[in-house]
């Protein structure tokens, strides 16, 4: 037996050794020109073909494209849903201007409705149950939009059905410092807080009132953060402006983790294990019903108690009050209590993403992908159609360069627009959830562009910004920028710390290089948080062709800036990712660190020296794969050499994640990105364990500080050694 495997070994070796002398007489016999395919393999980005892109990405394609994804509603799973389905299929299957592929992926997935039969009411009701006053079920009708039957009345996804009732409160953002606040001065138990929007996350209003005792929660968008303290739709609001009506109401998905909530971490398919529903954390536990500000007008002005702190004071022209609880003895609602008849249910339904494709020439293997949700809430004009639409451009001009045959990338791009979004990020997170490992080994970067166009001002060159002869990237520098160590005044970017959008499961679950991109308004003009018509019955075509972007040239600025990114990263000989910039932004986070944290933890016994260590590592590793990069002689290289540098730069965010390191945050697991609730920029593990034992003062709780720390240098350390070849990193010693 022992012989057969000798000789096995032995002829194996003599095979692959008569193997290599016939390659290289082979080669040497025929002569020294270089074979067909090196020259695809050798070649770098087209300038012209990313200027031919540009000047075919074409204003008034965007702006039909936008007109026909929003003719109906098209909130996930409805019919409306359905239409978009089809409208993304027939494009990107045109045999003239489509992809190569493109097919729908199905899931099946927990969403939240309200009854159609059985609307959600507000009331206030006086001691012997006479109805004093009834809260809008449906946003005033402008145009005939909001009349469409298919507009979904105002409600909070994953609020629970139920029928409560007691003494209104004003509990400002409904942060846990607001309860704790307004629990000094009034009994909360049973009583009905009234909240605003922001400050909080939606399902966090509900989860952090619960515990003193409340029963039911309002929420609404005060004018002063959206509208600039405008109210009237006689002049000031739509249709008259972008500003919000009085009666619009911001609906949203009140959950906290993103991805279908009976499947985590796993796809939900038809077959999948469910947990139970009852097991499912991070959404209300209580009623919650979202409002128009017209209706909390007349709620808080009513208000007793005393007067709320300066801090806590809107736009209405009353005295925010506490409540006391309850309304003042002089009102017309004294002695009454506020009603809530939710009557949401829960369901599975199949929800689709639609997925594109575009085969790779040269490295089919590695994936550059672009993404979009589809779902609305309402025509969702904005919300997600200006992404949806500015991607039909994108995919239309390339795919009809693949078509044609004048071009094909050197790396597959695959297309997502995603379904479910609006009720947690789902579409996407199911996806990356089902092709785990394949996008974790061969995802180069994922680009997403949700809101494409928020108003008036861009996020990169050479691009015309609208209105101006000047590039993006000279407007960006103008209105945000930051002055860099490396390359002095630069445009800023910012961070994807959150899951506001679907690159979440990509960044924070993949540790797949992501970015999002929008153009926005001049935020030094308005107070509003995000346009004014999020989320309501007015997000519509109307809306947006005249607030938003008249003639569609912001939505073909987004185009051309994400199309050049788009095709940069998938045609680039090496990939156009920036290790120094990574490094850079390190080095901001410690210094930030140092200066909160490093005096106080030199009282505790713990020491920032590992982490200062591991982020100068960082820096020396990237010093010297930059020299690799930037050597002359690179383009004579092997391609092997090339994937060798591009799969580090690839493959740099993955080092950064840790899976145990985020315990309390489903679906986080980049240690650098991750969101924190301390409200500082730097490490996010660090500062929010920081913050949580300067809280307590318990020593277990400085024991995690300890904890992230040792992530932190771990992880940062690790990244270094995935920046060279020998996986050697010095250790930190005292």
């Amino acid at each position: 037996m022992i012989k057969q495997v000798i000789i096995g070994v032995v002829c194996g070796a003599a095979v692959l050794t008569v193997g290599i002398l016939i390659g290289h007489f082979g080669i040497a016999k025929s002569g020294t020109s270089a074979p067909s395919w090196l020259k695809d393999v050798a070649k770098d980005v087209d300038e012209s073909l990313i200027e031919k892109f540009m000047s075919e990405v074409d204003n008034i394609q965007i702006q039909e494209n936008l007109r026909s994804l929003t003719k109906v509603p098209h909130m996930a799973t409805t019919a409306g849903d359905e239409e978009t389905v089809q409208i993304m299929l027939k494009r990107w299957q045109d045999p003239e201007t489509g992809l190569d592929k493109a097919w729908r992926e199905e899931y099946w997935v927990y969403l939240s409705f309200p009854d159609k039969n059985n609307p959600n009411t507000v009331t206030v009701v006086s001691p012997t149950n006479t109805v004093l006053h009834t809260i809008r079920e449906k946003e005033k009708p402008y145009t005939p939009d909001q009349s469409d039957p298919e507009v979904v009345q105002p409600y909070a996804a994953y609020s629970p059905a139920g029928h409560v009732k007691g003494k209104l409160v004003y509990a400002n953002q409904g942060k846990p410092s607001d309860y704790s606040e307004l629990n000094k001065t009034v009994d909360l138990r049973g009583t009905i807080a009234i909240t605003k929007y922001g400050g909080a996350g939606r399902s966090a209003k509900a989860i952090n009132a619960a515990p003193y005792g409340v029963v039911g929660v309002l929420v609404y968008t005060d004018p002063l953060d959206m509208n600039d303290g405008l109210m009237s739709d006689a002049n000031e609001t739509y249709p008259h402006s972008w500003y919000m009506p009085p009666s619009g109401v911001e609906r949203g998905s009140y959950n906290i983790d993103f991805g279908d909530l009976l499947t985590p971490h796993l796809a939900a398919k038809e077959e999948t294990y469910r947990i139970n529903a009852t097991d499912i954390t991070g959404i209300p536990p209580i009623p919650t019903q979202p409002i128009g500000f017209e209706d909390a007008y007349r709620l808080i002005c009513e208000l007793g108690g005393e007067p709320a702190p300066d801090a806590w004071q809107g736009g209405f022209n009353c005295t925010y009050n506490f409540g006391g609880p309850g309304f003042k003895p002089t009102s017309s609602f004294t002695n009454s209590d506020v009603k809530l008849d939710i009557y949401n249910y829960e369901e599975v339904k199949p929800s689709s993403n639609v997925m594109g494709f575009i085969r790779g020439s040269v490295e089919p293997d590695r994936y550059v992908i672009y993404g979009n949700h589809r779902d609305s809430w309402v025509h969702g004009a904005i919300d997600p159609s200006s992404g949806t639409s500015v991607m039909l451009e994108i995919t239309r001009v390339l795919g009809k360069m693949v078509k044609q045959g004048t071009w094909r990338p050197r790396r597959s791009i695959i297309f997502g627009s995603w379904g479910a979004e609006e009720f947690g990020l789902i579409g996407s997170a199911e996806y990356t959830e089902q092709y785990f490992a394949a996008l974790s080994e061969r995802s180069v970067a994922y680009i997403n562009v949700d809101i494409a166009v928020f108003g008036k001002k861009l996020h990169t060159a050479p691009v015309k910004a609208p209105g101006h002869e000047k590039s993006v990237y000279d407007n960006w520098l103008q209105y945000t920028n930051k002055t860099s160590p490396t390359h002095g005044l630069i445009p800023r970017m910012g961070y994807l710390t959150g899951a506001g959008s679907d690159y979440a499961p990509f960044s924070h679950y993949l540790g797949i290089t992501s970015m999002d991109m929008s153009y926005t308004y001049d935020k030094t003009k308005t107070n509003a948080r995000i346009y004014p018509a999020y989320h309501t019955a007015y997000d519509t075509f109307d809306y947006a062709s005249k607030y938003i972007d008249p003639g569609f040239v912001g939505h073909q600025a987004v185009a051309r800036t994400a199309g050049n990114v788009l095709i940069r990263l998938a045609d680039s000989l090496i990939l156009p990712l920036n290790c120094a910039d990574y490094a850079e932004s390190l080095e901001e986070y410690l210094s930030t660190a140092l200066n909160l944290y490093e005096q106080k933890l030199k009282t505790m016994n713990i020491s920032m020296e590992p982490l200062k260590h591991a982020v100068t590592s960082f820096r020396a590793a990237v010093s010297n794969l930059e020299k690799v990069i930037q050597s002359p002689d690179l383009a004579n290289e092997t391609p092997l050499k090339v994937r060798w540098i591009n799969d580090q730069l690839m493959l740099l965010d993955r080092a950064f994640l840790d899976p145990l390191a985020f315990p309390d945050k489903y679906g986080f697991r980049h240690v650098i990105w991750a969101s924190s609730s301390a409200g500082k920029q730097t490490f996010p593990g660090l500062a929010d364990a920081y913050a949580n034992a300067e809280s307590s003062g318990q020593a277990s709780d400085w024991d995690k500080v300890h904890y992230h720390l040792s992530v932190l240098s771990q992880a940062i350390l690790g990244a270094a050694s995935t920046l060279t070849d020998d996986m050697q990193t010095q250790t930190w010693r005292k």
